[in-house]
């Protein structure tokens, strides 16, 4: 049967493999699919980095603040 997700091949470090069976036993759920759930957590993780060090190299230039409010209305 033909899937639409993207299949990925990796090799875990022996440490790695075990810590994720355990928790994949745990949240009584398919390693590949815990695997998949912890890479998608570090993803989101890489991009609130990226976006809180964008936030901060505004903050360097002296970005003017302004409210919610105001940014909507002009987004709007």
């Amino acid at each position: 049967m033909a899937t639409l997700k993207k299949r990925l091949n990796i090799t875990l470090p022996k440490e790695a493999r075990v810590y994720l069976k355990k928790l994949a036993i745990k949240d009584q759920v398919p390693e590949a699919t815990k695997a998949a759930e912890l890479l998608q957590m570090a993803l989101e993780i890489e991009e609130d980095a990226y976006f809180a060090h964008v936030a901060e190299e505004r903050l360097k230039k002296g970005g003017k603040f302004i409210s919610h409010e105001e940014f909507w209305s002009k987004v709007l």
